[in-house]
């Protein structure tokens, strides 16, 4: 699926495509973001979850601090060449592609002395200790790869290692989007606190029950329409209904 214009806009809830700053298309079963080229504002943008091939769309947004591309089908760390001129590039999510590799360590210290100006990687903070070692352990990326009658932007073959559809890697992962929502404030405008927003929201309480797994994914996966004005009401709810038992146990103890 290609990301559109309309598609874009609807999103962001935006008017013009050059005035987008956060984009959020997690899980939106996409191949082609050649449009990316024409939002040189973006400053965070979610793509996890697709089947996103090249990051060379990418390479025109000057301002990206944020970039969200976890379990695509990036299948070559030489993808790294479009994002080392990117300087506000801070918080990368990579992980889960094919171009990761059966060496972790490898494959973090290559990343690391590509992009020495990130913060995160994989949602875990980058030490100076890291970036040191990277300059020894890691690869240098020194051009673009290649691709053989493929156009930049475009679905390359299938992949085994991403050949799981869009919407069955979602429902096998459902807390995967608010992980990244709240490594990323901005795309959901949510607050550092995000995530004491959501107590409740823990691996045991998903597996507590089937119909419970089943409604708490659906939910985990409509947020990601609301605008702030809707994460607000809800936290609202959330934060009503957590307190209603305390306020119940009050009520009983002055009686």
């Amino acid at each position: 699926m290609k990301l559109t214009r309309k598609m874009v806009l609807s999103r962001a809830k935006a008017s013009e495509l050059h005035s987008v700053r956060k984009l959020n298309c997690w899980g939106s079963r996409l191949t082609d973001i050649s449009i990316c080229r024409e939002m040189p504002s973006l400053e965070v943008i979610t793509l996890s979850v697709n089947s996103v091939s090249t990051l060379e769309p990418v390479s025109r947004c000057r301002r990206l601090s944020e970039l969200y591309v976890r379990r695509n089908r990036i299948r070559s760390l030489d993808e790294l060449f479009y994002l080392k001129d990117l300087p506000h590039l801070r918080v990368l999510w990579l992980a889960e592609n094919p171009c990761c590799g059966s060496s972790p360590h490898l494959y973090r210290m290559t990343v690391l002395r590509n992009l020495p100006g990130l913060q995160k990687l994989d949602n875990q903070a980058v030490t100076e200790e890291e970036l040191a070692r990277a300059l020894t352990e890691g690869d240098e990326i020194t051009a673009a790869p290649e691709r053989e009658g493929m156009g930049n932007g475009h679905p390359e073959p299938p992949c085994t290692l991403s050949s799981i559809s869009s919407s069955q890697e979602t429902s096998q992962d459902p807390l995967s989007y608010v992980e990244e929502a709240d490594s990323s404030q901005g795309h959901l405008s949510l607050k550092p606190s995000a995530k004491d927003q959501f107590p409740s929201f823990s691996q045991r309480d998903i597996s507590s029950s089937h119909k419970n797994r089943n409604v708490l994914t659906a939910i985990l996966l409509l947020l990601r329409e609301l605008d702030t004005e809707g994460l607000e009401t809800i936290q609202q709810a959330v934060g009503s209904r957590l307190q209603a038992p305390h306020l119940q146990e009050l009520r009983e103890d002055t009686e």
